[in-house]
Order: C-alpha cells, then sequence, then structure tokens
C-alpha cells in the first residue's frame, strides 16, 4: 500500500536527506509501466531542484511530487489541454493561482499529465494521446476514467502524492472511484478557475486527488487558502441521507455489493443513515432538455476554433461541444434560472441531513479497447460516459461538495463511496469522509 503525503513528511522529518531519495522514488514510477502514458511533458529536473532545497519544518509539500492537468498554465509551459488543437499556442507567462498555490507550499512538479480533450468526458480516452491504463488493470487493460485521467493515473500508481485537476461534471471524482483513490470536488467558488482552461465557467472546480482524506484536507486548504475546521465527532454524530431516486440505479455486480457492505458496516459503528426518496432528482434530466451549461458554455469558447480546426478535435468531443449551438440565449437564461430554483429545492429536501452517501458511480472501470476511439465504438462510449457522469453531475448543478473514498473489499476492482452535500458544507463533508475512512480501514 502506498503511503500518503502526511506519513511520508512525518518520515521525512527524520533525515531530510532522504527528501531527494524520495523525488527520485516518484520520477521511477512515472517512468514506470503503471504510470506508462500518464504524463504528456515531465519535468524531472525542475523538482529535484525543489527537493534539493526542501523545507520540511516549514513547507507543507516539503518538496514532494505534485502532478499537473494539461488544463493549468504553468509559467513557460503550453497549455495543451489534452488537445493537439493548441500545441502551437504560446508559453503560459504566468502560473495559475492554483499552481502558484502549490509551488509556494513547496511541490516539486514533475509533470503535466494526460486527459480527455478540452475535459469534456468522464472516460478517459483521448484518440491524440495513448490512455494511462488504470493501475488496477490486471488481465485487461482498464480505462482510468476522465477528464483528469492522468491525474489519478500519477496519484494511484506513486509518482505523485497530489494531482492537481478539475472537476466539471466528475471529473476528479470519476477516476478517484474507478483508480481506488481519493477525490475531493470542493464548493466551486473556494479555488480560483482563472489560469485553467474553461469547460464550463458555471460548473468548473479546481481540486486535486490524492490518496487519503486528511492529504485531500491539505491540498484542499493549500488551494483555497483557508483552513478546514476539523472536527474529531465521531460518525454517529452527523446524520445522513441515501437517496433511493437515480443515484442507486443500474449498479453493477461489484459496485452493488460493495455500496450494500458499506452501509452494514457505517451502520454497525453507529452512523445514523436515513433512506429518503429525494425526487428532486428526477426534475435534472427534463430541465437540461435542450441542452447543458457545459454545451452552452464551451460552444461559447470553442466557436471559432471549431471554425478553424474542428477536424483536428476528438469527434467525440467535438460532438458534445457543438451541442451548444443549438441552444438560444433564452434557453441558455431558463436553464439558469431553473438551476437556481432546483438548488432551493434540493437545500429544503436536505435541511437536517449533514450529507448524503451515494456510490460515486454505478460501474468499474470498463475495458480501454470498447471505448476505443471509432464509430463502431461510440454507442459504447456514450453510455459509459452518461452512466458515470450521473451521480457526480448532481453535485456541480448543486453548486455543492464531495469527496470520492474507496470502498471496495480486497480483491475487488475500485468502487467509490461519494459523501455530498450543498455549497460551503465542505468542512462537513471533510470530517465525514475522514471518519468513514478510519472505519473502512479497520473493518
Amino acid at each position: 500500500m502506498l503511503s500518503d503525503l502526511h506519513a511520508t513528511r512525518q518520515r521525512l522529518r527524520s533525515s531530510p536527506i532522504l527528501v531527494s531519495s524520495e523525488i527520485e522514488r516518484a520520477i521511477d514510477a512515472a517512468q514506470s509501466t503503471a504510470c506508462q502514458h500518464a504524463f504528456l511533458q515531465t519535468t524531472f529536473d525542475e523538482a529535484r531542484t525543489v527537493a534539493s532545497t526542501a523545507d520540511i519544518e516549514h513547507t507543507p509539500l516539503a518538496g514532494l511530487a505534485v502532478s499537473v492537468k494539461d488544463l493549468f498554465d504553468v509559467a513557460g509551459q503550453c497549455t495543451g489541454a489534452g488537445s493537439v488543437v493548441l500545441q502551437d499556442s504560446p508559453p503560459a507567462l504566468h502560473d495559475s493561482p492554483a499552481v502558484a498555490r502549490l509551488r509556494r507550499a513547496g511541490a516539486a512538479f514533475i509533470g503535466r499529465t494526460h486527459m480527455v480533450e478540452f475535459a469534456f468526458s468522464g472516460v478517459g480516452t483521448n484518440p491524440h494521446f495513448a490512455t494511462p491504463v488504470n493501475p488496477h488493470s490486471i488481465d485487461v487493460p482498464l480505462i482510468p476514467g476522465g477528464s483528469s485521467s492522468g491525474a489519478a493515473v500519477s496519484v494511484a500508481s506513486g509518482a505523485a502524492f497530489i494531482g492537481l485537476g478539475t472537476d466539471t461534471g466528475g471529473s476528479i471524482r470519476i477516476p478517484a472511484a474507478l483508480c481506488g483513490i481519493v477525490g475531493f470536488k470542493s464548493t466551486a467558488r473556494l479555488v480560483p478557475t482563472q489560469g485553467a482552461l474553461p469547460l464550463s465557467s458555471t460548473l468548473d472546480t479546481v481540486c486535486a486527488l490524492t490518496r487519503s482524506v486528511r492529504d485531500a484536507v491539505l491540498a484542499h486548504e493549500l488551494l483555497a487558502q483557508r483552513e478546514v475546521t476539523r472536527s474529531a465527532a465521531p460518525l454517529g454524530a452527523y446524520r445522513l441521507a441515501v437517496a433511493s431516486t437515480l443515484m442507486q440505479d443500474d449498479l453493477d455486480t461489484t459496485v452493488s455489493a460493495a455500496w450494500q457492505r458499506t452501509l452494514a458496516t457505517l451502520r454497525r459503528a453507529g452512523a445514523r443513515i436515513e433512506e429518503i426518496a429525494l425526487t428532486e432528482l428526477n426534475q435534472l434530466q427534463p430541465m437540461q432538455a435542450a441542452g447543458s451549461l457545459a454545451a452552452a458554455e464551451s460552444y461559447a469558447w470553442h466557436r471559432a476554433l471549431l471554425e478553424q480546426k474542428g477536424d483536428a478535435y476528438d469527434p467525440r468531443v467535438a460532438s458534445r461541444i457543438r451541442r451548444g449551438a443549438s441552444m438560444s440565449a433564452c434557453d441558455y437564461i431558463t436553464l439558469q434560472h431553473a438551476r437556481e430554483g432546483w438548488i432551493s429545492q434540493m437545500t429544503a429536501a436536505l435541511h437536517g441531513f449533514d450529507a448524503v452517501l451515494s456510490p460515486t458511480v454505478p460501474i468499474v472501470a470498463p475495458p480501454i479497447s470498447e471505448m476505443a476511439p471509432g464509430a463502431e465504438h461510440d454507442a459504447a462510449f456514450f453510455r459509459v460516459n452518461a452512466l458515470l457522469l450521473r451521480n457526480p453531475s448532481v453535485v456541480n448543478m448543486l453548486d455543492g461538495c464531495a469527496l470520492s473514498l474507496p470502498c471496495q473489499g480486497p480483491n475487488e476492482l475500485p468502487v467509490g463511496l461519494m459523501v455530498w452535500a450543498g455549497a460551503l458544507r465542505d468542512d462537513s463533508v471533510l470530517n465525514i469522509a475522514t471518519q468513514i475512512e478510519k472505519i473502512l480501514q479497520i473493518q
């Protein structure tokens, strides 16, 4: 089992000279078969330099390895967004705020990670670059999930302690669930999105993948520049909900078994879990009948590029962006108003609950071969993509926060448990997830 950042930092305090050894271990992991194709660009020498001068006592990340999704501006590097369309763009002049904050905290950036082109899919494939293989694959290569695919593989394979990414409809939590790690989507407004190429200006969230909940707390504190109010209250001190509508539909056998076993384990540990209808979830699909916020807002950004270089786009991504062309200004404004009303209804329905539990995604990772580029695989791809996005995207539409943590049993493919709540309930979600993680680790 891989050590998390906290455990590694504690070990390095006893011998600061080990920081350079630790970055070499991370670089070896980044070059291993388990991490193949996770990086689009590496910066190993820069990471070595940072590690060689790391201040263990006064910098939270202490020269330890961090990866950056290819969506973020890093001074001197081209922001490609997983696309060949932007390959001739000039290098960024400045770090994005998220990168700058991690750099000030002592991050040793080891490279830019693979991603779905322009972050518009939850599967993790990209026809321009070879898809990173889920580290939990055995005989058949499995998808890593997306859009922060390389970020997840970098963390799950041991190459990075933090994988900086984004989440617009589940792009952090989906790969976290499929790769067996932790992904925390904070309330969107808490971390600046400047310097990250946009998908949906309304829904985009800058956040991170980690190996533990406590590392997720630290990563959030650094990215949001705020201190999480920690609580040692036991899980039984919280009132938790489980939605019977939508979120438990179409679970595959592995996810269903892990989900039911996890609920039983938490109840035995004293958790107060109540099933509620939450029929408000049924409004989401008809609300977006004319198109989604991501389609409208991405089309506004990409329209000129599509006209100039549309043939160079991933056809699956281009088709989803182009759906925004058919949305009128009236459709868009109506959807924004409908979302506001829906958030109010959801807030009322969840009043009195500290968080909601659900499966992060309803399926385990399918084979990459079934999602391969080509019209013959499109039906399977879009079916899987819709399944993967279904549960996580609820939280983005809610303007909420959520954390996915592993809940599978031994010798099972990874399954994610999602702990979620409305806007600015981040600390409650993190504290609840901390307690859940402890319980699941000792079961």
